[in-house]
C-alpha cells in the first residue's frame, strides 16, 4: 500500500533556511538597538554589523522602550543578547565591514572549509537584508551570469525593450543598492570575471542592444558592492587579472586558531546537523576531541606534542570535521549498537581519499607514528585508535 507523503509546513519547506530568515529577529533587534550613522542602503550600521556577526559577548543588549516598534508592527524584546555566528578574528570582520561601507569589492579567500561562504552570506544579510542575489562561480559560469540575459520571447515579439531584459544578481544589486554574491570567482572563465571590471570601476552596465535610450546605461544605486570567495586551492585555475584584483580587497581566512573553540564549534554544528535529521546529538566528548586531535594534526603538519606529521594533500578542514562529527551522530541515533571511536578510521579515510590516492599512506603513517606513541603513552582512547589500524585497510 502507497503512503502518502506528509504535508511541508512553515518548519520543514527547507532544509536550511537563509541567514535573514535565520536571525530575523536578531537583525530587527540590532536595526532598533543601533539607531546610529549607516552607510547609504545600509539595514544596519557598520558597527551592529559587526555585532551581529562576532556577537555581543554575553552581554544583553537593551531596547529603549521607544524602539520596541519592529518591521509590520511587530513588538521586539526589551534585550538580547547576540551570539557570535563567525569563529574568527573580529579585526578581519571589522575589516570587511569598512571595505563593504566604501563601497570596495571584498575578495574572501582562504583554504577550502574556512567558512568564506557563511562570512559572506552573514555579511549580506546584515548589510543589505538579504544574501539571496548570488553567482555560483563554475566552469560553465557565463558573462549572462555577471551581466544580463534576455527573455527570448518578448525578444522575438518585440525586440530588444526593457521588458525584455533578464537582470542578472549582478544588475539587481545595482539596481537597489545591494551587495551581490560571488562565489568561487576564480572557477570562472578569465573573459568572464572580466565582465566585473567596469562593474566595479565604473559603476554602471551598459546595454548595447538598448543604447540611444533612457535604458542604454544602468548605474549602480548608493549601496552596491560586491563580496566574492576565492578558494586558494584553485589558485591557477582561472587565475585573476590584475586589473580585477585591483578592485577587491583582499581579506584571508584562515583556520581557526584554539583547539577548544574549533571542538565547540563542531559540536554545535554536528549537533544542528543530526537535529535536523530528527535525532538527538549522543557522541562522547572524548571521541570528540580525539577527531578534532587528528584533523587539527593532519591540517597544520604537526602534533600538539612537537612530532612532525605528514600531511595530505586533502584540506583537512573544520568543514569535513563536523561532517565526520555529524556522521557518527546519525550513526548512533539510528544504527544501534555503532560504536563512535570503531567508525572514526572509516570515515577519516573516506576524507583523505578525495583528492589523492597516496594520502591514504600518509594516514597509515599519522597512524604509525603520533596514534601509536599516545597509545604507549598509556592512552585509553589512543589506544582503542591503535588497535583499530586495520579499519584503514
Amino acid at each position: 500500500m502507497a503512503h502518502a507523503r506528509p504535508t511541508a509546513t512553515a518548519e520543514t519547506a527547507a532544509q536550511v533556511l537563509s541567514a535573514e530568515q535565520r536571525y530575523a529577529d536578531e537583525l530587527a533587534f540590532l536595526a532598533a538597538y543601533d539607531d546610529g550613522a549607516r552607510p547609504p542602503g545600509w539595514a544596519l550600521t557598520p558597527r551592529a554589523v559587526v555585532t551581529f556577526i562576532r556577537g555581543s559577548d554575553g552581554e544583553a543588549l537593551k531596547l529603549p522602550a521607544d524602539r520596541r516598534t519592529g518591521p509590520a508592527g511587530t513588538e521586539l524584546p526589551a534585550s538580547m543578547s547576540i551570539p557570535a555566528k563567525f569563529v574568527g578574528e573580529r579585526s578581519l570582520v571589522e575589516r570587511c565591514v569598512v571595505t563593504l561601507a566604501g563601497e570596495r569589492g571584498l575578495l574572501l579567500v582562504g583554504e577550502p572549509g574556512t567558512a568564506k561562504s557563511m562570512l559572506s552570506e552573514l555579511l549580506a544579510a546584515a548589510v543589505c537584508g538579504t544574501s539571496a542575489l548570488t553567482v555560483q562561480g563554475t566552469a560553465g559560469t557565463t558573462e549572462d551570469a555577471l551581466r544580463y540575459g534576455w527573455n527570448y520571447a518578448l525578444l522575438l515579439a518585440q525586440g530588444p525593450t526593457p521588458q525584455a531584459l533578464v537582470d542578472s544578481p549582478v544588475l539587481t544589486a545595482m539596481r537597489t543598492g545591494r551587495v551581490v554574491r560571488i562565489e568561487e570567482v576564480t572557477r570562472c572563465l578569465p573573459e568572464v570575471q572580466d565582465a566585473l571590471v567596469s562593474i566595479l570601476s565604473d559603476r554602471r552596465m551598459n546595454v548595447p542592444e538598448l543604447s540611444g535610450t533612457d535604458d542604454g546605461l544602468i548605474r549602480a544605486a548608493p549601496g552596491f558592492t560586491v563580496i566574492a570567495t576565492a578558494n586558494l586551492r584553485d589558485r591557477g585555475v582561472s587565475e585573476m587579472s590584475s586589473a580585477l584584483k585591483r578592485r577587491f580587497n583582499f581579506e584571508t581566512v584562515h583556520p581557526i586558531a584554539d583547539a577548544q573553540t574549533e571542538t565547540d564549534l563542531i559540536r554545535r554544528q554536528a549537533t544542528a546537523a543530526v537535529q535536523r535529521a530528527g535525532a538527538a546529538y549522543t557522541v562522547d566528548d572524548a571521541v570528540l576531541d580525539a577527531l578534532v586531535t587528528v584533523f587539527r594534526d593532519l591540517r597544520s603538519g604537526r602534533s600538539g606534542e612537537g612530532w612532525d606529521v605528514e600531511r595530505p594533500g586533502t584540506v583537512m578542514s573544520t568543514a569535513e570535521a563536523v561532517q565526520v562529527a555529524a556522521s557518527l551522530g546519525l550513526a548512533a541515533a539510528y544504527l544501534p549498537g555503532a560504536d563512535g571511536l570503531e567508525l572514526v578510521p572509516g570515515h577519516l579515510l573516506g576524507v583523505v581519499r578525495k583528492d589523492d590516492q597516496n594520502d591514504h599512506a600518509r594516514l597509515l603513517g599519522y597512524w604509525d607514528g603520533p596514534v601509536r606513541r599516545r597509545a604507549e603513552d598509556g592512552s585509553a582512547m589512543w589506544r582503542r585508535l591503535w588497535d583499530l589500524r586495520e579499519n584503514l585497510r
